[in-house]
């Protein structure tokens, strides 16, 4: 197993590394089948899903019944320690010219800017996450990036303070679960 249920493996981390590693694989353009999108934007959602699983929020709640869970040397921490790295990879997506596949960029970039290392980026990662509530049709990513903008300090236009505890993963339109290995 790489992931389930907010679970980090041991295989997860050097998954989300080799997955991170074949973004720019020109085969990453081709697109996935019956959806019309590029694997690249399957394989940047898989990043923010398995990212998210390593953040803050969730390490937090688990924190609170096991409080080892982020000791230095486990299998949580030592994922979160690649975060750096994953960033990096993501964030020339940013800018991509395929709609799906700059948005899953974003998103991932906004889980992962949780590192204290990119803190410098939150004000440019802002302005992504304000396109991606003016211009986004995705329910779960407008919550990601409203919430990130009110944790980071910034006014989400024309939008209600986010006061639920998740960043909110749902099923995919068609019944597929953001976890299912894009792959």
């Amino acid at each position: 197993m790489v992931g389930h249920q907010n679970t980090i493996y041991e295989a997860t981390a050097p998954a989300a590394m080799y997955v991170a590693g074949i973004l720019t694989h020109p085969a990453a353009t081709t697109p996935r089948p019956y959806r019309n999108v590029p694997i690249r934007a399957a394989l940047l959602n898989w990043l923010a899903s398995t990212a998210y699983d390593a953040s803050d929020e969730i390490v937090g709640r688990t924190e609170q019944h096991f409080p080892d869970f982020l000791a230095p040397g486990t299998i949580v921490a030592s994922f979160r320690d690649r975060r750096p790295m994953l960033y990096r990879a993501v964030s020339p997506f940013l800018r991509d010219s395929h709609e799906d596949v700059r948005e899953a960029a974003v998103i991932a970039a906004i889980i992962l800017a949780e590192h204290p290392a990119f803190a410098e980026h939150r004000d440019h990662l802002a302005v992504h996450a304000r396109s991606i509530l003016d211009t986004s049709g995705n329910g779960h990513n407008q919550r990601v990036a409203q919430k990130a903008l009110e944790a980071w300090g910034h006014d989400a236009p024309g939008s209600e303070p986010f006061l639920e505890g998740s960043w909110g993963w749902e099923p995919h339109s068609d019944g597929r679960s953001y976890l299912e290995p894009p792959f």
